[in-house]
């Protein structure tokens, strides 16, 4: 239930603000995305005031173009600091959001995530040597 403002609402004198509301997420299924991009699923076992969580059977599945891959982490920790979005997740979504993509394995997507990577960064490079020489055509 929530108030007008978008805020949870335990009663109709009690909000929870910030973490508190991870309370209602405690022994469920989450998905954790981390500040570089990265994607946790597991179950949200605690959490403190600055937004640490502990997921049980953590996960981080990795995606490069149509392929994915999944790395198990276990009983994970992860920093509040790092986290940009968290929420639960129904098993029915979670296998309906995979149909489209195909499965390999670690090594397979660790390689295509490198790849991927020197791409990007070959493509930055270009750009910054195209703007260095677009600012010195205008000089």
């Amino acid at each position: 239930k929530k108030n007008m403002e978008g805020l949870r609402v335990v009663d109709e004198l009690t909000f929870l603000p910030g973490t508190v509301s991870l309370a209602e997420d405690v022994d469920k299924r989450v998905l954790v995305v981390l500040s570089d991009g990265s994607k946790l699923f597991g179950i949200l076992r605690s959490f403190d005031q600055f937004a640490n969580l502990v997921l049980e059977g953590a996960v981080e599945r990795i995606h490069v173009g149509d392929a994915y891959s999944e790395k198990h982490l276990g009983l994970f920790l992860v920093r509040g600091d790092n986290i940009m979005l968290t929420g639960t997740v129904s098993q029915e979504k979670e296998e309906l959001s995979l149909r489209p993509l195909r499965k390999v394995s670690l090594a397979e997507i660790q390689e295509a995530r490198r790849v991927e990577r020197e791409a990007k960064t070959a493509q930055w490079r270009l750009r910054q040597k195209f703007d260095s020489l677009m600012a010195l055509e205008e000089s």
